[in-house]
């Protein structure tokens, strides 16, 4: 039986808007990045949206028996939950700053095959016993957050030095990057539009002399110098994890990330965000990374 490895971390966030998926029963296995909205959102007991949404992402996913669906259907389903959701909240899902949304990365794991499906930024690595690594989804957002990041080296530049005056800086461009959802030109997210399942990536690989396997969330993301993209920074992330372990690869990119409290010297939103990941050793069993 698989056994696979988890492990979540709160980032400097109210609460962890990140989320995990363990359906043994179907196999299915899955890392959700919840996101707080640019209209701040709280629920009846001080969540947010984007803990809300991958909540109940997680929860129908985790639960589901029907094991005819698809992992497309499966987040097709919990898209549709979570606008109605939304709806019973008061939410303007018109708004894309006032939507609650989620990334998303699932696998359905098989003797023969693997089934993925995903959005956003959530990341899937597949290790083969030759020692070959495959990336096999694409960070959908690096192109959005590279804009972001520009703007806000622009505000260093131009001389700010805090984290709130660069938010502030910034907020136009993160509203133009939150507009991009699930359209032309931009991402997909799990937000309530039924739009997202054009957007988003999934289908089979063969298990043929695969390991294991490697599913995150962006808060793993190593941050970057001004001007360096994230768009290949994975098959970084997955070399790193296989050579350290999971534990002691987020110990280290913690203290990186404390080594910079106002996001000057690598330029990102937050000091340090929400970290999910599931290591499954399909040589093993289990897992002691």
């Amino acid at each position: 039986m698989i056994k696979p490895t988890t492990m979540t971390q709160r980032g400097v966030g109210v609460c962890n808007e990140d989320a995990l998926i363990s359906n043994a029963s179907l196999g299915i296995y899955g890392v959700i990045d919840g996101a707080t909205s640019i209209v701040p959102y709280t629920g009846p007991n001080g969540e947010t949206g984007g803990y809300l949404a991958s909540q109940l992402i997680a929860r129908i996913c985790g639960e589901s028996e029907d094991a005819d669906l698809s992992l497309i259907e499966l987040l097709g389903q919990a898209n549709k939950a979570l606008g109605q959701a939304m709806g019973e909240a008061g939410i303007k899902t018109e708004r894309k700053e006032e939507v609650w949304s989620a990334c998303s990365v699932l696998v359905r794991t098989a003797p023969k095959w693997i089934e993925f499906a995903q959005t956003g930024d959530c990341m899937l690595a597949v290790y083969y016993t030759d020692g070959t690594i495959r990336i096999v989804t694409n960070d959908q957002l690096a192109h959005v957050d590279d804009r972001t990041k520009a703007v806000w080296t622009a505000g260093i530049e131009a001389g700010l030095t805090t984290r709130a005056e660069l938010w502030e800086h910034s907020k136009a461009t993160i509203a133009e990057g939150r507009a991009l959802a699930n359209a032309d030109g931009g991402y997909s997210v799990i937000n309530g539009d039924p739009a997202f399942a054009d957007y988003a990536e999934f289908g089979r690989i063969s298990r043929t002399n695969v390991q294991a396997l490697l599913l995150f969330s962006d808060g793993l993301y190593i941050p970057k110098p001004p001007g360096e993209s994230d768009k290949d920074s994975a098959i970084q992330i997955a070399t790193l994890v296989q050579e350290m372990g999971l534990a002691r690869y987020l110990e280290w990119l913690t203290a990186l990330e404390e080594s910079d409290p106002d996001c000057t010297q690598f330029p990102r939103l937050k000091k340090s965000d929400d970290k999910t990941a599931i290591w499954i050793d399909f040589a093993h069993g289990s897992d002691t990374l």
